[in-house]
């Protein structure tokens, strides 16, 4: 994220050299922030798990699947940067097209391994690194032939000491606000998994048709990010609050339309993970109670991602600190063990959710990022 709104910030400024060094930071760091993820990672991955409570039939397959997943950081992280590079000249169909062929990969792959070598979750885990390797590999190539700012040349690569500070200012606050999400969700997970097997087989099948309504609502917010980033770049304040009003508006229509492709069908979809109705009804209830917290976290995202595009970034991570991740790990702490059932936990989402668009709202008006630029622009003049 930070890579595409310094990148973003100087096409709007049309500043070649800048985006040119930013590129080839991005890539060194990606790679070097994948090495210590996975070493991290690998060191830790147990302690996380049993931390998770796994229950012990299915620990060793978590572990086995984990190992050989964080051995792909390196590549993950590569695809993610170059992705970002991309958007930040507005182009999200290169990355798209290359993650579109990753995934049928990845599919062929988990057949090939499991029905054909008889190899279990590890087949699985080594198919999704071979995945990621090759959608990374494509965005290189394409990278190394672009016509554009962004082309990367092999030589050229090495980290700027001015991209690398405005990356870390604003990735490692928006790092640590995406790091809360994840805590907060162990601390979830934690709980779901103490309720046995049959609910944690529920709420990961639901977990993973949720997903594509996120990622639908989660695209707006980049893209909000991207555009204000360039337009900032480029002085066109009154641009920005245009791209924060049209990025909400489009965001309720495409997610608002998902969920509810996604409600109609989806007992029937999770049937395609498990058959048992118990399943299938703890599934669903999941669904429900997250998509009903989703106009707070396309009103958390998008407006984040607005203040990121203006390089504020330590504010949005701080109030999700506080309402992600307190107010889940609170919920769970106190209101859990009083009534330990499957809906229980799921209100934290919706609670949590509209106590940080609140505050996200709040800080908006405190900054005003555009109103204030806008007025130092007239102060100029």
């Amino acid at each position: 994220m930070a890579a595409n709104v310094v990148i973003a910030n100087a096409v709007g400024r049309d500043d070649k050299d800048a985006v040119e060094r930013a590129v080839h930071t991005s890539m060194i760091m990606s790679v070097i922030g994948g090495v210590i993820v996975t070493i991290i990672g690998e060191l830790i991955a147990g302690i996380l798990l049993r931390s998770l409570q796994v229950p012990d039939d299915v620990y060793q397959l978590a572990l086995m699947y984990l190992r050989i997943y964080l051995l792909g950081m390196p590549v993950i992280l590569l695809y993610n940067f170059e992705a970002a590079i991309f958007r930040s000249v507005g182009d999200t169909q290169v990355p798209l097209a290359a993650l579109a062929i990753s995934g049928v990969l990845n599919v062929l792959l988990n057949l090939f391994f499991v029905i054909v070598v008889h190899m279990t979750v590890n087949g699985v885990a080594i198919a999704t690194v071979i995945s990621n390797i090759v959608s990374s590999a494509i965005l290189y190539r394409k990278l190394r032939k672009s016509d554009k700012y962004i082309k990367v040349d092999p030589k050229k690569l090495k980290i700027d000491s001015v991209s690398f500070v405005h990356i870390m200012k604003i990735g490692l606050p928006a790092g640590i606000q995406s790091a809360v999400f994840a805590v907060s969700n162990i601390v979830i997970q934690s709980a779901i998994n103490s309720l046995g097997t049959v609910v944690m087989a529920a709420s990961s099948a639901a977990y993973n048709i949720e997903i594509f309504a996120y990622d639908i609502l989660n695209a707006f917010s980049q893209a909000c990010t991207t555009f204000v980033g360039q337009n900032y770049g480029a002085g066109q304040i009154k641009r920005c609050r245009k791209t924060l009003i049209l990025s909400l508006v489009e965001d309720a229509i495409a997610t608002g339309t998902v969920i509810l492709l996604v409600l109609f069908s989806g007992k029937l979809l999770l049937s395609i993970f498990n058959s048992d109705p118990e399943v299938i009804d703890i599934g669903y209830t999941r669904l429900i109670m997250i998509f009903s917290s989703y106009t707070f976290t396309m009103l958390y995202d998008v407006m984040s991602g607005y203040l990121r595009g203006f390089g504020i970034s330590l504010a949005p991570a701080i109030l999700t600190t506080i309402g992600v991740c307190g107010v889940r790990i609170c919920w769970i702490q106190a209101v859990f063990p009083h009534s330990r059932t499957f809906e229980t936990i799921m209100t934290a989402y919706p609670i949590s959710l509209s106590a940080t668009a609140v505050m996200i709202f709040i800080a908006l008006l405190l900054y005003r990022p555009s109103h204030r630029l806008a007025k130092k622009q007239t102060d100029k003049l």
